[in-house]
């Protein structure tokens, strides 16, 4: 790809985004003003730390139910093979 359209893509992706924010900075005091006549307030946004120890704990999680199932399969295994004998 040529060098110009390289730098037409950057500049196009960074004029995309600052018309972005602008549009979000231009709502802002729109949707206050919705939200209050309406009654709803803004949920605050999970800060980075609270993401990773949802991700953490549901990681947890899944991994204890995993080895609990590998742990039964094994016993199951092991009486068949007990069984046979």
């Amino acid at each position: 790809m040529s060098k110009h359209f390289e730098d037409a893509r950057y500049y196009l992706g960074r004029a995309a985004d600052h018309a972005k924010e602008g549009v979000k900075e231009e709502v802002q005091p729109i949707e206050e003003r919705v939200r209050e006549l309406v009654g709803k307030e803004k949920e605050p946004e999970p800060d980075r730390l609270e993401k990773l120890q949802a991700d953490l704990k549901e990681l947890s999680e899944r991994a204890e139910g995993e080895t609990k199932e590998a742990v039964q399969d094994a016993r199951d295994r092991i009486k068949e093979y007990r069984a046979k004998r």
